[in-house]
């Protein structure tokens, strides 16, 4: 039985998982319909996720998940591109990675289009120059109208799709979870999002996505793995190659909490015991060396013998080597001299001129050198031959010929120069396995307290908490007790262990006094988005016929009212009318200086407000300032 005084370890080792192709799926027998069924995608920045939008069955979850990054060397064609699972280990070609976003927008529609080839092709459409299935696509908050406008052009004009929806992947998650725990539309709250590339605060009121006053923060997981990776770089500088981005993400994933208390926490890691027990050993691999103890005189003889054998063995294959190529030189120099002695002076010069060479006698000069090495040689070879089993110390000792390396083997070679440790002295015991662990402490929690402190990474803004509070200022105190009511969590990097019990105590500290708040976790962080597309693709299917229905944009409406045009639903963007200020055209009889500038217009302009946004909330102007 262990004493109480032995410490406990926690080793881990890194799991370096291979991704392994998605196969080609058959087209189901749902989807064989004379109504074909909606493909939902997730194009998340992190991951995409692609099924099929029918309810039940084997086809109830994604079929396809895979990173959203495509790789192809330079000059490559564009069928040798390899896209997410295709990449079985992402560290080699992180150079060559590509993906469609910057940040969480979509701007590389090549890439874009790749993925979707990629997407239709594994689901097992075969239709050839068009995919005749309706499309439901997330997006980003707020995505700009161009982003809009290009995907709208890609998926119509490229694809041929019959109806594109368009989805905040977020308001998804949030429709998903409202409609498990059976909570009656329209739905009001706020919702905490984090991605890989940014956090959102967005609120919802009345069922409707109130995008005036959503807010973004540019740090998420993105941002935790990177500052993950320079901290252990930092702290382990002989482990650099060895502390990978895919690693980081492992870690980051499945060894790392949110504190409740971050100070308190750190507090605890300053005890030893607190330290050796929750401290997480990440085991690098590595290949043992048996360290090279006592050798008996008998050992050591057995290795010079080796040793001895196989520089006899480089020796001789040499020589033979070397005989070889002057045995077939002096045939070729002896064939020319046979066409001199025969009159075929003709030839004869024009060898010599191939030859580089200017005259017979210079050729039988050469033909006596080659005759002479050829000979020694042959006798060096009988020797070899014949001492087999000696040492040939001697040997290694007489000047090879030009060309034989193995001249500058020094014949004390073989000879031990370290003296021979006695057997009592007792060696230091160096654990190799040790050294190549990774000690992750304080490394668990710091990093995903970026998420509320962003100022470690250089960022400068507020953290989520802190927006959050910022954004319920902007609306009256009745609405935010609605509002923090139902506080969403949502998104892959908010599955960190403690995250809901953190966001409590901070809305504890920020809400008044006695005041009433609920904060609910996602069921499935990752995956509710597609869920919740999912769902409502099946409870809002397009219309046949190409007629418009609520949350489609048909093919009709993308060629009369263009790429940029949304089709709004309960999960969806909002059109946002920002009046435009200009300036007022000067007076014939009044000089330049006295036209309105563009505060003053501005100023003059009512605002449009929303119906609804709340009373103190307003949209802002946009100014169009002329030169």
């Amino acid at each position: 039985m262990a004493s109480k005084e032995d410490p406990i370890y926690q080793i881990f080792s890194f799991r370096d998982c291979k991704s392994s192709p998605d196969p080609i799926f058959e087209l189901p027998a749902q989807c064989l319909d004379p109504t074909p069924p909606p493909i939902v995608i997730d194009n998340g920045s992190f991951q995409t996720r692609a099924g099929w939008a029918v309810p039940g069955g084997e086809q109830d979850s994604p079929r396809l998940l895979f990173r959203s990054v495509a790789a192809r060397n330079r000059g490559a064609a564009r069928s040798d591109t390899q896209i997410g699972n295709d990449i079985p280990n992402l560290e080699p070609l992180r150079w060559l990675l590509k993906s469609q976003f910057d940040r969480n927008v979509v701007v590389n529609f090549e890439i874009q289009e790749l993925i979707f080839d990629y997407v239709f092709t594994h689901l097992g459409i075969t239709s050839e120059g068009s995919v005749a299935h309706p499309i439901v696509l997330t997006e980003a908050p707020c995505s700009p109208l161009h982003c809009r406008q290009m995907m709208s052009e890609l998926l119509f004009e490229c694809y041929q799709v019959p109806y594109v929806s368009y989805g905040v992947d977020s308001l998804y998650s949030f429709y998903h979870n409202n409609t498990q725990r059976n909570l009656q539309p329209p739905h009001t709250g706020i919702i905490l999002s984090s991605g890989y590339h940014c956090s959102h605060i967005l609120p919802v009121i009345n069922g409707r996505f109130d995008a005036v006053n959503s807010k973004r923060v540019n740090v998420a997981g993105s941002q935790a793995a990177s500052y993950l990776q320079r901290l252990l770089q930092l702290k382990y500088p002989g482990h650099l190659a060895a502390v990978t981005l895919s690693r980081v993400e492992e870690l980051l994933h499945e060894h790392s909490y949110t504190a409740v208390d971050y100070h308190e926490e750190l507090e605890k890691w300053r005890s030893p015991e607190f330290y050796e027990r929750e401290v997480h050993r990440m085991q690098l691999p590595f290949t043992s060396k048996v360290p090279g103890g006592c050798v008996s005189v008998e050992e050591r003889q057995e290795r010079r013998a080796q040793q001895l054998r196989r520089l006899q063995e480089i020796n001789t294959r040499r020589r033979e080597e070397k005989l070889q190529q002057d045995q077939e030189r002096l045939d070729r120099l002896t064939v020319v001299q046979e066409l001199l002695e025969d009159g075929l002076l003709d030839q004869f010069h024009r060898s010599l001129v191939e030859l580089n060479m200017d005259s017979a006698e210079e050729l039988q000069s050469y033909i006596n050198k080659l005759q002479l090495a050829v000979e020694q040689g042959r006798q060096k070879l009988l020797h070899s031959d014949g001492a087999e089993g000696k040492t040939e110390v001697s040997e290694l000792e007489q000047p090879m010929d030009e060309g034989d390396g193995v001249a500058l083997i020094d014949p004390d070679f073989l000879d031990d120069t370290l003296p021979e440790k006695p057997a009592n002295v007792i060696q230091p015991v160096f654990n190799v396995a040790e050294y190549h662990q990774l000690f992750v402490g304080t490394e668990r929690l710091r990093c995903p307290e970026i998420m509320f402190q962003p100022s470690p990474t250089g960022e400068d803004q507020m953290g989520l908490m802190e927006t959050l509070q910022y954004v319920l200022a902007r609306y009256t105190p009745e609405q935010q007790d609605v509002l923090v009511s139902n506080v969403f969590l949502t998104g892959g990097n908010m599955q960190y262990p403690g995250m809901k019990a953190r966001v409590e105590r901070e809305l504890l500290a920020m809400r008044p006094f006695q005041s009433n708040f609920k904060v609910t976790m996602a069921s499935r962080p990752a995956l509710d988005a597609w869920y919740g597309a999912r769902d409502w693709a099946v409870e809002h299917l397009p219309s046949q016929g190409g007629e418009s229905s609520e949350g489609w944009i048909s093919r009709l409406d993308y060629e009369e009212k263009g790429g940029e045009y949304l089709s709004e639903h309960c999960a969806s963007n909002v059109f946002i009318p920002m009046k435009l200020a200009k300036p007022l055209p000067a007076r014939p009889n009044e000089p330049a200086g006295n036209m309105l500038t563009s505060t003053e217009v501005s100023a003059a302009v009512p605002t449009v407000t929303s119906a609804l946004t709340p009373p103190s909330s307003t949209l802002t102007d946009v100014s169009m300032v002329t030169a």
